[in-house]
């Protein structure tokens, strides 16, 4: 055997180590560069492409990445994907609600340590860019087509209504841009077969880039700052809503990873406190705006890590049960 072939089969062993990771492909970019931006942030910084595709360009790689998935789901199943986006973001809006609802009447405001704004900033929006990198993993075309659903619930409107801090928030253009992408990949991969096999086949690439992107923007510091308060509130929206949400999603006919792998925080509602101090400064503004902000931004790095965590175990979990149930039985 030759030396280069031994040093191939020991790469290929590492990157294979590498992938039995749950979640590897999103995992591993996004703690990498969350790493190089906590140490050598002015890596990121330098300008041109690399800042372009790094800190400058998240929101274009997740509406590139948004498009490939579309390409992925049929007309025939958009129906049902409908339908379980609907109950599995629903069901994680109720969960987080009747928390946050518990904390500010029955605790005083305060879970140890976490106020029911910050609860309802964090749990009620999902991370979707992590929710479909999963579903191109785990989950089936219907659940991943449940993306198109789950984009609807994401930054302070949730928070706005349920706490009236500014009663109800109006439903503006930014809503149909975070949908668009993904229906504009549903209409071409079903109206043009070949661009259909083109997108698609680009998935895995765009995940590893848009997730190393997303890890850009975060720093381990952040989960430093926030303290134990930020970590368990990272551990509340995880585990806590996937308890919720697996169960709904299994009881109304899924297989459970769709529930597991939208109970993440999401990015853009790290933004929620700031507009809730915007609309209300004598309660949300000066300090509390400080630490909501960064116990929010610690559980969206916290839910990152276990989601897809939590979401391999569930696949593993019951996709061996239900197989296991369909084989026919014999005499």
């Amino acid at each position: 055997m030759s030396e280069a072939t031994t040093k191939a089969e020991k790469g290929g062993g590492f990157f294979k180590m590498l992938g039995r990771i749950p979640g590897a492909n999103i995992l591993v970019p996004l703690l990498l560069a969350c790493t190089i931006n906590t140490f050598f942030p002015q890596v990121f910084a330098l300008g041109s492409f690399t800042t372009a595709m790094t800190t400058g360009g998240t929101g274009a790689l997740v509406g590139a990445f948004l498009v490939m998935v579309g390409t992925t789901i049929s007309f025939e199943s958009a129906p049902k994907a409908a339908v379980r986006g609907a109950i599995i973001i629903a069901t994680k809006v109720v969960f987080c609600v009747a928390l946050a609802l518990i904390v500010q009447f029955a605790l005083g405001d305060n879970l140890l340590g976490l106020s029911s704004m910050v609860i309802l900033a964090a749990c009620s929006g999902a991370n979707n860019s992590l929710y479909a990198g999963l579903m191109g993993d785990y989950g089936t075309e219907v659940e991943r087509g449940a993306v198109a659903v789950t984009t609807l619930v994401v930054g302070p409107p949730v928070t706005m209504i349920v706490l009236g801090a500014a009663g109800q928030a109006p439903l503006g253009w930014s809503l149909l841009g975070a949908v668009l992408p993904i229906l504009l990949g549903i209409v071409l991969g079903n109206c043009f077969p070949s661009l259909k096999k083109t997108l698609s086949a680009g998935l895995p690439g765009i995940i590893i880039l848009t997730f190393f992107a997303m890890g850009s923007t975060m720093t381990l510091s952040q989960i430093v700052q926030a303290g134990l308060p930020g970590i368990l509130l990272g551990v509340i929206c995880s585990v806590g809503g996937a308890l919720v949400t697996v169960a709904a999603d299994r009881a109304t006919g899924g297989t459970g990873v769709a529930g597991a792998a939208i109970s993440s925080c999401a990015g853009a509602n790290v933004a929620t406190p700031a507009a809730m101090a915007s609309v209300c400064a004598e309660r949300f503004g000066g300090a509390v705006l400080a630490t909501a902000t960064a116990q929010v931004a610690a559980a969206a790095i916290v839910t990152a890590i276990l989601t897809p965590l939590i979401t391999a175990y569930v696949y593993k979990r019951y996709h061996v049960e239900d197989a296991a149930e369909q084989q026919p039985t014999t005499a």
